[in-house]
C-alpha cells in the first residue's frame, strides 16, 4: 500500500521520495567492468549509452547533436528553438545576458517551418539518428513540417501532458490517433504517476518521459505548485509498465528519467528505479561546446506568460570547461562525480552485481533520509 500522511483533518498525503533520500546496496557479487553493458535500445535504434540530451537550446544544437551520438547518446533538438526561428542562431544566443526578459524578446520570433526542415535536414546531413522535440501545443502544426524530412524519433513534450491535449487557440492534440498514423517511434512526456503514465502508454508512445526536468534554476514547484519526487515517480512509472505489458501480452515501453539528475550517483539511481534511460541537460552545460556557454535554461524559460526556470550561472566565463566527452564518458578530474557520468553507472552495476541494463532495474534500494 501506498505510504501516506495525514496534512490535516480528513486530508491525507502520498510520501515520495527523491534520489537524495535513497541510495544502491551492493550484492556480495561483484563484476569488472569489462562484462557491464550499458547499452539501451528503443524500436530499431541501439545506443551505447541510456542517454537523452535534454532540448534545451543551451545544449543542443546541430553540432552537439552529431558529437553526442558518437559519444553514444541520443540528442534531441529543440523544434521550437533558437534554430528553428533565427538563420543565425548563433547570433541571436550572442544576446541572451541571463535575464528572462531579454530570453522571451529572443524567443517571441516565431518558428519557421522552412527553417525547421533546413535544421532536420542539416541533422540528417551529420549522419547522426535525428529526434526533434515539439510541444504539445504545436504538435499539429509543426509535426507534419518535420516529418516531412525523415525524423528517427519524435519527442512531444511539456512540463505536464495528457493522452489528449484541449485546446481553444488552435487545433488539439489526440496522442493515440496521432501516434496511430507515425511510422516513427515516439517519446511523450512528462508525467509524474501511474495513472499518467499508464494512459499514455496505452496511447502507443515507445517511450515515456517522466519528469518535467527540475534543475537548479527550476522554478515550477515555485510558480506552479508540482514537483516531482523522482524517485517514486519513476517507480510508480516503471509499475505502469509492468501492468500495461501484462495487458497488452508484452508490449513494452520504454521510461526515460528526465529531472534532479546533476551526478552519475543520481543517473545510476534513476535507472535502479526502473528508468531505461535519463534525459539530461544542465549536466551537459559546463562543457566547452555546449551552445549555452556555460549557462543553461530550457523551454520554460522563455515562456512569454508563465517563465518557470531561470538562466543558470554553471560555467559561464570559466575558460577551463571541460569537453562533452569528459562530462559524458570520461576521463574525470572532477572528484564530486559531475564528470564521467557514464563511467560511474558502469561501475556501480560492477559494483552492484549487474552485466545490463534491465538486470540493474533489479538493484536493492534503501532509504537514507530519517522522515
Amino acid at each position: 500500500m501506498p505510504e501516506t500522511v495525514e496534512i490535516g483533518l480528513g486530508r491525507s498525503a502520498r510520501r515520495g521520495y527523491s534520489f537524495d533520500d535513497i541510495a544502491l546496496v551492493p550484492t556480495r557479487r561483484t563484476r569488472g567492468s569489462s562484462v557491464v553493458s550499458t547499452a539501451w535500445q528503443i524500436d530499431a535504434h541501439t545506443f551505447e549509452l541510456p542517454f537523452v540530451a535534454a532540448p534545451s537550446d543551451a545544449v543542443v544544437s546541430p553540432t552537439t547533436a552529431a558529437e553526442i551520438e558518437r559519444l553514444g547518446g541520443l540528442a534531441v533538438l529543440d523544434g521550437e528553438g533558437l534554430w528553428a526561428r533565427y538563420e543565425d542562431a548563433d547570433a541571436a544566443l550572442a544576446q541572451l545576458d541571463g535575464e528572462t526578459a531579454t530570453l522571451q524578446r529572443v524567443y517571441a520570433q516565431p518558428v519557421v517551418p522552412e527553417l525547421l526542415r533546413a535544421r532536420v535536414k542539416e541533422l540528417r546531413a551529420a549522419g547522426g539518428r535525428v529526434a526533434v522535440r515539439l510541444s504539445p501545443q504545436h504538435t499539429a502544426d509543426l509535426a507534419p513540417h518535420v516529418l516531412a524530412e525523415g525524423v528517427d524519433l519524435l519527442v512531444i513534450q511539456g512540463t505536464v501532458i495528457s493522452a489528449e491535449h484541449v485546446a481553444t487557440d488552435g487545433p488539439g492534440l489526440n496522442l493515440k490517433t496521432f501516434i496511430a498514423d507515425l511510422d516513427v517511434p515516439v517519446l511523450v512526456g512528462g508525467v509524474t504517476n501511474y495513472q499518467t503514465a499508464l494512459h499514455l502508454m496505452r496511447t502507443g508512445a515507445a517511450g515515456v518521459i517522466i519528469g518535467y526536468g527540475a534543475h537548479l534554476g527550476s522554478t515550477t514547484h515555485m510558480t506552479l505548485g508540482i514537483e516531482v519526487p523522482m524517485a517514486t515517480a519513476v517507480v510508480d512509472a516503471a509499475a505502469a509498465r509492468r501492468d500495461y505489458l501484462d495487458e497488452t501480452g508484452g508490449r513494452y515501453v520504454h521510461l526515460i528519467a528526465y529531472g534532479d539528475m546533476s551526478t552519475g550517483g543520481d543517473v545510476a539511481k534513476a535507472l535502479a528505479c526502473g528508468a531505461d534511460a535519463v534525459m539530461l541537460g544542465e549536466p551537459l552545460a559546463a562543457a566547452a561546446e555546449a551552445p549555452g556557454a556555460g549557462r543553461y535554461w530550457d523551454a520554460t524559460a522563455a515562456h512569454p506568460r508563465v517563465p518557470r526556470s531561470a538562466v543558470i550561472d554553471i560555467a559561464a566565463g570559466d575558460d577551463d570547461r571541460p569537453t562533452l566527452e569528459q562530462v559524458i564518458v570520461g576521463p574525470a578530474s572532477n572528484p564530486e562525480g559531475e564528470h564521467n557520468l557514464f563511467g560511474s553507472v558502469r561501475r556501480v552495476m560492477g559494483k552492484c552485481g549487474y552485466s545490463t541494463l534491465k538486470e540493474f532495474q533489479k538493484a536493492e534500494l534503501i532509504v537514507t533520509t530519517n522522515r
